[in-house]
């Protein structure tokens, strides 16, 4: 991998002026180590940065090696599903909040960078999800690397929907929504909702009430290679699709929306010995370990 590096893409979240200095710091280590230092707009203005730009986040990473992504885990679910086919690592810096998906800090981004130049570092693949079917507009390929979630809108009431599993009923669900998610999300809205924590080698979705209405509404975990459509069986009730935490869509009465696995996956740098249960016990302060 670190043969392959020669430019190095920096997209940072422009709401966030505090990691200017972040990413200024971060041009001029690349640099410094020989390689090629890109963007795009938005981050060239937020650090002021005099380099060569692209057009958008896509574009940059079409002509990169490897994308650094400065923010929190929000920036980088933007990020991967933008630049989702053209198959560039990325790296995420947090800039403060939970970050689940970043692999460095500013504290930590000298010694971050040594260990990528010298090959250190390992590249993890993370499956996408696909969204297809009606609405207004039409979410048609959609893609979402934490989730997709339907839920009601701003009225109380609750909404049903029927689930089918590779052409199977699986149940019909009453309650405020459902997610389905990937491996990778399954630390985000589907843990706060009662959902397993998975871990991102297992190849499944699980499906996951919003306050059933219920008792015996449970979480489902299903093959990655199943198809999943959800039917809304509620009238008169707002109902949307949301990508990611981005609504995406309004949902009507006898629409159905069918998931499936991506053709494209994220690819996450990873640094030596940060593995994923390591990180669930350092992000949900875990105790009952010494380590």
């Amino acid at each position: 991998m670190t043969e392959t590096i020669r430019r190095v893409g920096l997209i940072a979240n422009p709401e966030k002026a505090a990691g200017r200095s972040t990413v200024r710091k971060a041009a001029g280590l690349i640099m410094q180590a020989g390689r090629e230092v890109l963007t795009e707009p938005a981050t060239a203005q937020l650090a002021r940065l005099a380099v060569e730009q692209r057009a958008d986040a896509r574009a940059l990473a079409a002509q990169c090696d490897l994308l650094m992504v400065f923010g929190g885990d929000g920036t980088i679910l933007s990020v991967a599903r933008e630049v989702a086919g053209t198959s560039p690592p990325l790296l995420g810096v947090n800039l403060g909040g939970l970050g689940f998906l970043t692999t460095s800090s500013a504290g930590r981004l000298a010694a971050t960078l040594d260990q990528l130049w010298s090959g250190q570092c390992l590249v993890e693949s993370r499956s996408l999800i696909e969204a297809i079917g009606p609405g207004q507009p039409p979410p048609a390929h959609e893609l979402a690397l934490n989730d997709f979630v339907i839920s009601r809108g701003a009225v109380p009431r609750l909404i049903e929907l029927e689930v089918k599993v590779d052409g199977d009923v699986l149940t019909s669900y009453r309650g405020d929504g459902l997610i389905v998610s990937s491996p990778t999300g399954s630390t985000a809205y589907s843990l706060a909702a009662g959902g397993a924590v998975v871990s991102p080698a297992a190849h499944v979705f699980t499906l996951t009430p919003i306050c059933p209405h219920t008792l015996s509404s449970r979480s489902v975990i299903v093959s990655l290679s199943a198809i999943v459509e959800v039917k809304l069986l509620s009238r008169r009730v707002e109902t949307f699709l949301a990508a990611d935490g981005q609504m995406r869509a309004q949902l009507v009465a006898g629409d159905i929306v069918t998931f499936r696995r991506s053709a494209h996956a994220a690819h996450l740098v990873r640094l030596p010995g940060a593995s994923f249960f390591a990180t669930l016990r350092q992000k949900l302060n875990w105790s009952g370990s010494s380590v």
